[in-house]
This record gives C-alpha cells, sequence and structure tokens, in this order.
C-alpha cells in the first residue's frame, strides 16, 4: 500500500506539494446511483414534477459541484477544468437512475475529487427535487470508474 500523502512526518494534514509535477492531461470518471419509486422515476421522464426538469437541474448542478471542490474538500486544489459531461441513465430493474460524470483537466494533480463531488451533486439534486413525492430514495455506489494521466497512470475499475 502505497504511504498516504496528505499527512506530514509527524501525523498532521497537509495539502500535498504538486509544483514538481508535469502537467498532463487528466480525465477521471465517476458515477452513482438513486433507487426510487418506478412511479417517481416516471414523473421525471415525464416532467411532472413541480420543481421542473429535474435531470436539467441534476446536470448543472453535477457541473456546479465540480468546480467547488476545492470548496467543500480542504485539502483539494482548485483546477482550471476543462470539461465536464454528464449522463443519467435508467437502473436496469427500473428502479432508479445512474449517473456518470467525466472531468477533464490539464494540470498536476487528478481529478478524482471533481468527477465524485459532481456525481454526488447530481444525485443529491435529484433527490431534492423528488422528495417531496418519494421519502424512501436511497443514494448510493458513489465511486471512481477511472482515471487517465499522471505519474501513477490510467486505472479502471473491472
Amino acid at each position: 500500500m502505497n504511504k498516504l500523502t496528505h499527512f506530514d512526518e509527524s501525523g498532521r494534514a497537509r495539502m500535498v506539494d504538486v509544483s514538481t509535477k508535469e502537467v498532463t492531461t487528466r480525465i477521471a470518471v465517476a458515477s452513482g446511483e438513486i433507487m426510487m419509486q418506478p412511479e417517481t422515476l416516471e414523473h421525471i421522464q415525464q416532467g411532472k414534477l413541480k420543481k421542473g426538469d429535474v435531470l436539467a437541474v441534476a446536470d448543472v448542478a453535477a457541473v456546479m459541484g465540480a468546480k467547488k471542490t476545492p470548496d467543500l474538500i480542504p485539502m483539494c486544489h482548485p483546477l482550471m477544468l476543462s470539461g465536464i459531461d454528464i449522463s443519467f441513465s435508467e437502473l436496469v430493474d427500473g428502479n432508479g437512475l445512474r449517473v456518470e460524470v467525466s472531468v477533464k483537466c490539464n494540470g498536476k494533480t487528478g481529478v478524482e475529487m471533481e468527477a465524485l463531488t459532481a456525481a454526488s451533486t447530481a444525485l443529491l439534486t435529484i433527490y431534492d427535487m423528488c422528495k417531496a413525492v418519494d421519502k424512501v430514495m436511497v443514494i448510493s455506489n458513489i465511486r471512481v470508474e477511472e482515471k487517465r494521466g499522471g505519474k501513477s497512470g490510467d486505472w479502471q475499475r473491472l
């Protein structure tokens, strides 16, 4: 197991110094799911919720979440993001939605945290917009699916 980089020799938390790292294209993909009543999913798909187009709002929320990541995660570096792609799909059993977010930048550190924050923010937004009609929604399986670029190379969940 690699050494934890966000702690100094005395065990104090620190922001990692990335000043000597190479600038490379960094990409991270994260996903998550929200389970809901089938009727709730139907309302989302048919645009029947009073708060508006749930997926359009969740899409914007994901972008905002990625951009605000260093404001939320204390040791996260502020990055100039160059692209964010969000997609939503119905779960196989028809009882919810899956979000997948891809975040890209040219920088000295990865964008995994931005992708995870974007996916989480999208799911939380769906929850917020639907909670009046569905109290039993469950957000789960938020995770990094892949990362590309940087010294440690590419990684993909199997």
